[in-house]
């Protein structure tokens, strides 16, 4: 086995333990460590939950030997930090251990970081190498480094056609009834897993009116996100699901600035500007993640405005003949796949 699958396979260790953070550490990054002497890994760890230690912190606690240390490699998803945060700078841990090499699979593109644990590392003489799985360090934290780099949310849109090209059927004004069910309960569950993911979800005020979503996880175990919707002139029936207080609730508007226990109404320009003063909400919230679930004329709209990164679209096995149309997009196939009698399909915006 050569040098540089030696890298790999350990980094490859390091990006399934970083996996085991999802949804927990946001908006902090999932990231994975593993301390390795004599090709044996001796102590492993990945970033549980925001606030709370990081990989790096894990591994060699879990080291029982102490004594191999300085014989040991580290290696790390991401570079660690150099200052102090919620917890204290993981570069100056590894220096006070004297691990001699540290591998790491992408630089921290966080302003505070971007470098600097890497200066401090081989200013106290660690042999640092970089750029190790890089584009799958970079797959892992997507998000965390959109938010750093673009100053928004990832975005993903997400929404469910029929077979003839439909998101609904046609309803008449004033009409509620239950959603029509486009995919199959494998689909659906996915959706929740998804939700889980995330830091926050998005309708449009049609889509809150005739489905009454609860935008919560259900089917799935983790953290519900920030619910987002939009209603212009507060017409929403405050009886409708994401009124209920069990969540954290952002109504987006263009009458009033206030806060109703865990609903917050934030005004904002109704206009082509829309997006961008969004962006710098959710921005300025942290918010480093953003799902779109519907309806039509909302996801067109990111899609217009070129404010998306990646489109998870299903197919159902219905045909609804008329009614409205599904968003029009184009991008990069990066997946197909069958779900039992559904398909789906994820774009990129490259």
């Amino acid at each position: 086995m050569t040098q540089k699958s030696n890298h790999e396979y350990y980094m490859q260790r390091c990006i399934e333990l970083a996996k085991n953070g999802t949804g927990q550490v946001a908006p902090n990054p999932m990231v994975g460590a593993v301390v390795v002497h004599k090709n044996r890994i001796i102590g492993q760890g990945y970033h549980a939950g925001f606030g709370e230690p990081h990989a790096e912190v894990h591994a060699i606690a879990r080291v029982k030997d102490k004594s191999l240390l300085p014989e040991s490699t580290l290696y790390v998803s991401l570079e660690p930090c150099a200052h102090q945060g919620k917890t204290p700078p993981c570069a100056d841990l590894i220096v006070a251990y004297r691990i001699p090499k540290v591998v790491i699979g992408m630089v921290d593109p966080f302003n505070q970081v971007n470098g600097a644990g890497i200066k401090r590392l081989e200013q106290a003489g660690c042999e640092v190498a970089t750029g190790v799985l890089e584009k799958e360090c970079w797959d892992l934290n997507k998000a965390f480094i959109t938010y750093h780099t673009q100053k928004r949310p990832y975005i993903i849109l997400k929404w469910a056609q029929t077979l003839d090209g439909l998101i609904d059927k046609k309803r008449e004004p004033g009409f509620i009834q239950e959603p029509n069910w486009i995919t199959n309960e494998v689909c659906r569950s996915l959706v929740h897993k998804w939700r889980s993911q995330v830091q926050s979800i998005m309708v449009g005020t049609h889509t809150a009116y005739i489905d009454n979503p609860q935008l919560n996880v259900r089917v799935w175990s983790g953290k519900a996100p920030l619910r987002i919707v939009l209603d212009k002139e507060l017409k929403l029936d405050k009886k409708l699901h994401l009124f209920d207080q069990q969540q954290a609730t952002l109504v987006l508007n263009s009458v009033k600035d206030a806060v109703d226990g865990l609903v917050e109404y934030k005004t904002l320009p109704f206009g082509d500007a829309f997006l961008r003063e969004l962006m710098n909400i959710l921005y300025d919230k942290g918010v480093n993640s953003l799902l779109v679930e519907g309806g039509q004329q909302l996801l067109q709209s990111f899609i217009n405005k070129n404010y998306w990164d990646e489109a998870r679209v299903f197919t159902g096995n219905v045909f609804f003949n008329q009614g409205t149309a599904a968003p029009v997009i184009k991008g990069v196939v990066a997946s197909h796949q069958k779900l039992r009698d559904n398909f789906l399909i994820t774009y990129l915006n490259r």
